[in-house]
């Protein structure tokens, strides 16, 4: 079974984008459809089933405050950058790939603590 995890990701200007993962695959939308739309274009038709987690973006014990505000900022400068045809610094790159990292280990503990639940 192919597991997508998709993550809000508020932006500075109060909008929010949304991340979907499943594996090595990952893709950015505007709206969490338009983000499993692009990661679906990107997996082989092998795939049977599917399960998706839709989190949204609130923070808890997994990915706090501080994080989810690192990771707004370094976002919001992500795409300043794309649109001039930028990158951000070699940092800046790895502060947002260790965060995003973060918030998808985050949501793998979620979808665990998610599953206890419905075992109990």
């Amino acid at each position: 079974m192919t597991k997508i995890s998709i993550v809000s990701v508020p932006i500075k200007d109060g909008k929010t984008t949304y991340y979907a993962v499943a594996g090595d695959k990952h893709t950015f939308g505007n709206t969490a459809g338009e983000a499993l739309d692009a990661l679906t274009t990107q997996m082989t038709e092998e795939k049977s089933s599917t399960l998706v987690i839709v989190q949204y973006h609130q923070p808890d014990q997994f990915f706090d405050e501080k994080q989810q505000q690192q990771l707004a900022t370094l976002m919001a400068k992500w795409r300043e950058a794309r649109d001039q045809g930028q990158s951000l610094t070699e940092s800046e790159q790895n502060d947002l790939e260790n965060l995003i990292e973060a918030e998808l280990l985050a949501s793998a503990n979620r979808t665990g603590a998610i599953l206890d639940d419905l075992r109990s």
